[in-house]
């Protein structure tokens, strides 16, 4: 089911031309989605609630390593859509080897193009595109304390806490009891 939901630009140019006959208000987003998380969820319902469609577009591992850096993404583009397919609010989803997705909104031309609250709009990548043919520019608000680099930091600070108890079968924290593996 969340097969159907991945999609490639030209599959989805194909879609969108029957989706605009209807009608359909187009919603168009995207991000790394590194580590889906809350804040993402949020965001997501909220960009849904905006129009009838949501497309999602994905950076592709390459994309990812050029801006967030070398160990990143954690996990693979193929499953970072694959989860964002499973939720009730993405219809659809694509990835962009691009660092932006300029290619992606000058093809699809999303009613509405959305991005978090931490971007200025007239940063928006795509922004005056879509307000030169007629499309609004929103963006939702941001959710302090849930961000992809503030899990990486937290798992990386729980680590540190813990010690070895027997090597190979468990560990042991210096606040928390030991922990099977």
């Amino acid at each position: 089911m969340t097969a159907n939901k991945i999609k490639t630009l030209t599959q989805l140019k194909k879609i969108i031309t029957v989706l605009k006959r209807e009608n359909k208000k187009i919603v168009f987003t995207n991000g790394c989605f590194d580590l889906l998380h809350y804040g993402h969820l949020y965001y997501l319902e909220e960009a849904k609630r905006l129009g009838d469609v949501l497309i999602v577009g994905v950076n592709s591992d390459a994309s990812v390593k050029a801006i967030k850096g070398d160990l990143r993404p954690i996990n693979p583009c193929r499953e970072r859509m694959a989860l964002l397919a499973g939720l009730q609010c993405v219809d659809y989803c694509l990835s962009f080897k691009e660092k932006t997705p300029a290619r992606i909104i000058r093809t699809i031309r999303p009613d509405i193009l959305v991005k978090g609250g931490d971007w200025k709009k007239e940063e928006i990548v795509g922004a005056e595109f879509v307000k030169a043919h007629g499309g609004e520019v929103k963006t939702i608000k941001f959710l302090n304390g849930y961000s992809t680099t503030g899990i990486i930091k937290k798992i990386i600070e729980n680590e540190k806490e813990r010690t070895p108890a027997h090597p190979g079968c468990e560990y042991k924290s210096r606040k928390r009891r030991a922990t099977r593996l």
